[in-house]
């Protein structure tokens, strides 16, 4: 079966085709980066015009790199939400036109639900059930993952999730938007001048909160004499050390609690060295393996979308062409809506 895969959720534009048998055949993306960096941040409006300036091109493009003809598409699956409406109304609308001209199915997929099972698409892929990591821009939660549509979450966010943390601290240190990336590798030249705190470090849960980390890193700024870049790469350094430590410690005390020894790592911030290295590192002492997607899977994609579209067929194909979309939509209710 060949599944179309469309992400449209925020500022990229992502492209994919996922054969059922043979696995991932050709993904491509088109990023909005250069666009709303001008504005400091995504400009929903701007968003959803250069999704739809794209979106075609791009799906045609994809189908000649690969030699597919739009023919042989099987069935269609987009990302129904969470995410900006206006974005997610470009995919939604073009992916259900599209699956009635051809009269295959349509499958309206959870965004992420795409990052969660990105995984999936390496060689080395996990079985069920396992615990994910999910770890973005605007999530960080701990999954109890028993099967495709079986999420249990054990740990949210409070208030900022982790690539928040990192774009907001970024900013912080002026190194623009989005910072995220940029923290990482400055952190990379610091040394361990400064501590930071570690929100939520000690509690017997499995949530997390990292606003006053941001605080934290604010009143640290403010009382250096003169932000030079050696002062910037220590503070980078602070933090990534205080997230990471913080992301990896909760990930093993749910580990511990689910009683697994399988840990999907996605999401933006799941590219991040540092806690790739830490996961690793721990996984041989805690006796669990950790599985990462590649690094340009771990950030919004087709692939991903097109991979679970090809996971639920058999739960969520539909045939009628209504579409509505979830700006707001819990990962719990993935059974609930379409």
């Amino acid at each position: 079966m060949l599944v179309l895969g469309i992400e449209s959720s925020c500022d990229e534009t992502g492209i994919a085709i996922y054969d059922s048998d043979k696995g991932l055949l050709g993904h491509t993306l088109h990023s909005q980066i250069k666009l709303h960096s001008l504005y400091g941040g995504v400009v929903p409006e701007l968003a959803s015009r250069d999704h739809i300036k794209y979106i075609i091109p791009l799906i045609d493009q994809l189908l000649r790199d690969n030699s597919i003809s739009i023919d042989s598409i099987d069935s269609i699956a987009y990302t129904a939400g969470p995410g900006l409406s206006g974005a997610l109304l470009v995919g939604s609308t073009l992916a259900e036109a599209l699956a009635y001209s051809l009269n295959i199915p349509s499958i309206p997929v959870h965004h992420l639900e795409g990052h969660l099972l990105a995984p999936m698409l390496e060689d080395d892929k996990p079985s069920f059930p396992f615990l994910a990591l999910l770890v973005s821009g605007g999530h960080s939660q701990l999954i109890d993952v028993k099967g495709i549509g079986q999420y249990e979450i054990l740990g949210d966010t409070l208030d900022d999730a982790a690539g928040e943390a990192f774009d907001k601290t970024a900013k912080l240190l002026g190194l623009g938007y989005p910072g995220g990336a940029a923290l990482s590798e400055l952190a990379n030249e610091g040394v361990a001048k400064f501590e930071l705190p570690r929100p939520l470090f000690h509690t017997h849960g499995f949530d997390f909160s990292f606003s006053g980390l941001k605080t934290a890193v604010l009143t640290l700024v403010k009382k250096q004499p003169k932000l030079t870049n050696t002062i910037k790469a220590n503070i980078a350094f602070a933090f990534q050390e205080s997230i990471t430590d913080v992301l990896v410690k909760k990930s093993i005390k749910a580990l511990k609690h689910t009683g697994y020894k399988r840990l999907v790592v996605s999401g933006g911030v799941g590219a991040n060295k540092k806690l790739r290295e830490k996961l690793i590192l721990h996984s041989k002492s805690e006796n669990f393996t950790a599985y990462f997607p590649k690094l340009e899977f771990c950030t919004d994609n087709g692939a991903m979308i097109a991979l679970a579209g090809a996971l639920r067929a058999h739960l969520s194909s539909k045939n009628d062409y209504k579409f509505s979309v979830q700006p707001r939509w819990k990962l719990s209710e993935t059974e609930s809506t379409f």
